[in-house]
């Protein structure tokens, strides 16, 4: 089978998703052709330089909706000859892209492709497209639907994970996302987001929050313990289903969760013979992509299968790998990964994770990609695996070598 090779990858920074954001002026399909732009720029893709776009998103309506792809690709500065094709598989929109794409590449479907995705959540904010694993009552009945904060409480509370445990996380994730900042760890990837005149409007992630600390993550209540034990009451919906805890606990706030932010990132993908003809040296192989379906209730335990299937099917151990890049979707389920495999705390998220830096939904897969890739490099070492949970109950996973 053909290998496919990460060429490049770049990021936008990430702005706040709120109306007062920095990027809230910048829609999807040109926060989206921004890092198109800087893919094609660094890499000299003229004329119909990729077979195709697969770009990932989530809240895929208003300016989100249609093909935004397509309509990322008209854009940009891309030829109009590339086509594109958007996927939702949730919070892992952005790593499917790219493991659909190396694996266009390993089966002859292509010689190349452009993968990533975008979210814009201070302009379509997250449910409005009011999917009905959500609101069609006979499909959220049967499959005890919990919103995905009362998720992470139920890990916390199946797993023993207390709130201190969790707000050290966050505290941590802040620090080393503030320390890479600070050592230019993200220059080789990030591009800052200008206006229509060139001008700039962020070249720095804005929702970071250096200054947090145990005491100020101490005073915040609890954002999930109302829905779940008044109204709509869903922690009895979780019990009617695991009544073995008794109780929940909720141990998760704004402060040790992913912030909403507005981001977009992109890969160029391609194999061997693609870049010798463009000139370009391949940064990594992607050695193996695995994808699975979880318990939709507890719904964001993924990494954990996902890591064992990825694992068992490229006949590799835990120890194998060098770097982990565990979404920061709640510390929940980050100390749950931990906790299951025994990783080594130094070897996961070194660079901080959503939880400092935010979390937009259909870019944040491709976004770890691509800052494990650089972190690989920066440290001399060989191997990564970048995975998240999903919505709904998934999980998806990346391998890379470096060559």
């Amino acid at each position: 089978m053909t290998e496919a090779y990460i060429y490049d990858a770049v990021r936008s920074v990430r702005g706040k998703g709120r109306k007062d954001g920095s990027l809230h002026e910048v829609s999807a399909p040109h926060l989206s052709a921004a890092v198109l732009n800087a893919l094609k720029s660094r890499n000299n893709l003229e004329g119909h330089a990729v077979e195709d776009v697969i770009w990932g998103n989530v809240t895929q309506v208003g300016e989100q909706g249609a093909c935004l792809a397509r309509t990322a690709v008209l854009a940009s500065d891309l030829d109009e000859s590339i086509p594109g094709v958007s996927i939702n598989r949730f919070c892992a929109s952005g790593l499917e892209a790219v493991n659909m794409a190396a694996n266009q590449v390993r089966g002859g479907g292509g010689d190349a492709y452009i993968a990533g995705g975008v979210e814009c959540m201070s302009r379509v904010p997250m449910g409005m497209d009011g999917g009905a694993i959500a609101v069609d009552p006979s499909i959220a009945i049967d499959n005890y639907f919990v919103p995905q904060g009362i998720s992470a409480d139920i890990i916390a509370t199946e797993y023993g994970f207390t709130r201190d445990q969790a707000d050290a996380l966050a505290v941590e994730s802040q620090r080393r996302a503030k320390a890479a900042w600070d050592a230019g760890h993200f220059d080789k990837s990030v591009i800052a987001i200008e206006d229509i005149n060139g001008l700039p409007i962020l070249a720095h992630d804005e929702f970071m929050r250096p200054q947090t600390d145990m005491q100020s993550l101490g005073a915040l209540k609890p954002s999930f313990k109302d829905m779940g034990e008044f109204m709509p009451g869903f922690d009895k919906i979780a019990l009617m289903k695991y009544p073995h805890l008794e109780k929940i606990e909720h141990i998760h706030h704004a402060g040790n969760s992913s912030g909403i932010v507005d981001g977009s990132a992109a890969l160029l993908i391609g194999n061997k013979e693609y870049g010798e003809r463009m000139g370009l040296k391949p940064r990594a192989r992607i050695k193996s992509t695995a994808k699975i379906g979880t318990d939709p209730t507890i719904m964001l335990t993924g990494p954990v299968p996902v890591t064992q299937k990825i694992l068992r099917e490229s006949g590799m151990e835990i120890g194998d790998i060098d770097l982990f890049e565990v979404n920061e979707a709640f510390a929940s389920v980050v100390m749950r990964f931990m906790q299951a495999f025994d990783a080594d705390p130094a070897k996961v998220n070194v660079n901080g994770g959503s939880i400092a830096m935010g979390h937009p939904l259909g870019a944040t897969g491709a976004m770890i990609l691509g800052t494990l890739l650089d972190e690989l490099e920066r440290s001399d070492k060989e191997t990564g695996l970048a995975t998240l949970c999903i919505g709904s109950g998934m999980g998806a996973a990346t391998i890379i070598e470096r060559v």
